[in-house]
């Protein structure tokens, strides 16, 4: 996966001036597109378009400086009007083009990534694989942003206006595996993107002939397999962390992939305050 990352950086970096399309790249590289935008904008820190931007506008600068024309820069850069790379220069130095070549600056540059696998050994993670037949994920859903680190308030919320009796009715409903109330997160953006909208469920998992309730929403999860990963310390910190490392250290050093499909946490037991919990992190993956 590093070696595939730095590639795609390569790419990039040779195309900067055209649109790139990530699928046929992805395939290239004997990946997938929803798992290469994961694993770049985990370890990187951004979506990958964030980073195709900074590196252009990096580059762009450096031409805004001469004397060419402003049009002729945009175009060569894929943008059909001053207006349109204008904006793309802006948000990424903060002044126009025009305030650049005029002042010299101020001047943002974003260097080419280089991506490098350290292995410390020193934090096991205790995970299983799973195969698991097709079931549903039944609760109440609403749309929430993507938060990174901390508690999501959103999330909070909801939960909090749900009634207390609802979360002992949808646990007697729960008849499978992922056991317990499940939080789940599904039509993430693939980039990752903090503060983009995503589909949180508050449910439990019923085998495929289970009739849902009518009042309750229906997340379907085809047959597949699953990577599992439990955790245990102070909830959230240790989930987030444990969620950061499968990037960081269980995808690079194994032979699986993330596929599409919703992301699931059950808490399988906690303090009264939830101040700490013992959760298992389900992710959809596939063979690499």
């Amino acid at each position: 996966m590093i070696a595939e990352l730095n590639r795609l950086v390569e790419y990039v970096e040779q195309h900067l001036a055209e649109e790139l399309d990530v699928p046929d790249l992805a395939s290239s590289l004997g990946t997938t597109e929803y798992h290469l935008r994961r694993m770049f904008s985990s370890l990187a820190g951004m979506p990958l378009s964030e980073y195709v931007r900074r590196r252009r506008m990096s580059v762009a600068a450096a031409e805004v400086l001469g004397d060419g024309d402003l049009l002729g820069i945009a175009v060569r850069f894929g943008y059909g009007s001053t207006e349109a790379f204008n904006r793309a220069f802006r948000s990424v130095h903060g002044v126009g083009p025009a305030d650049v070549r005029r002042d010299g600056g101020p001047l943002r540059t974003q260097p080419q990534l280089r991506f490098r696998l350290t292995v410390e050994g020193n934090t096991p993670m205790d995970t299983r694989i799973a195969d698991r037949p097709a079931f549903r994920l039944i609760g109440h859903s609403t749309r929430v942003p993507l938060i990174h680190e901390g508690a999501n308030p959103h999330i909070q919320a909801y939960i909090a206006s749900l009634p207390v009796t609802e979360h002992a009715r949808l646990k007697e409903l729960g008849d499978t595996e992922p056991a317990g109330l499940l939080q789940v997160s599904a039509d993430v953006d693939p980039d990752y993107e903090e503060g983009s909208e995503l589909t949180y469920l508050h449910g439990v998992a019923v085998t495929e002939a289970t009739t849902a309730p009518e009042d309750l929403d229906v997340i379907e999860v085809p047959a597949g397999t699953w990577a599992v990963f439990r955790t245990e310390g102070p909830y959230p910190a240790a989930l987030q962390s444990t969620w950061a490392a499968t990037a960081t250290d269980w995808f690079p050093s194994n032979p699986w992939q993330l596929r599409p499909g919703p992301s699931i946490v059950a808490v399988l037991d906690r303090a009264a305050d939830f101040s700490t919990a013992t959760c298992e992190l389900w992710l959809p993956v596939e063979r690499a």
